[in-house]
């Protein structure tokens, strides 16, 4: 599978490192068969993916979101998909959770629904809780715990 990746902070020579191919926005959108979002929802990533993007991306291509609904102007994925610009699209996220029966990409054929629980594997969960109860061991042992930290954009 040939992998192509753009982001506002991807480094080239690490993208090509990894065996990704960097390209723009615009070429990401145009040439992949699947656009898969993994970004922090920041006032610099809101509506990322709006018309312009959409109106790039194959007739064949989709859309998966597990990162957040902010990402993605809604109204505009909802015209892409209703009106089959794009072939379908995979969420996990959405303005309003948990999604209700009113959620108006639930109607849609060729939209795969998952409530947020995209990080839900037998593995997260062995490592979430074996990393709980280190930390917990270290604290009653009066040993520093790890800190984890996350860069903001």
């Amino acid at each position: 599978m040939k992998v192509i990746a753009w982001s506002q902070n991807l480094e080239r020579q690490k993208a090509l490192d990894l065996g990704v191919q960097p390209v723009n926005k615009q070429e990401l959108f145009a040439q992949a068969d699947f656009v898969s979002l993994h970004m922090v929802l920041s006032e610099r990533t809101r509506n990322l993916v709006g018309p312009p993007e959409l109106g790039l991306m194959r007739p064949g291509a989709y859309l998966i979101n597990t990162a957040r609904a902010g990402l993605v102007d809604q109204e505009a994925l909802l015209a892409a998909l209703k009106n089959r610009r794009i072939a379908g699209a995979g969420i996990d996220v959405y303005s309003r959770e948990p999604a209700g029966e009113d959620e108006p990409l639930a109607s849609l054929d060729n939209v795969s629904l998952t409530p947020h629980l995209g990080y839900a594997t037998e593995e997260n969960f062995q490592v979430y809780y074996q990393d709980a109860v280190e930390d917990l061991l270290a604290w009653l042992d009066g040993r520093p715990i790890r800190l984890l930290t996350r860069a903001h954009p």
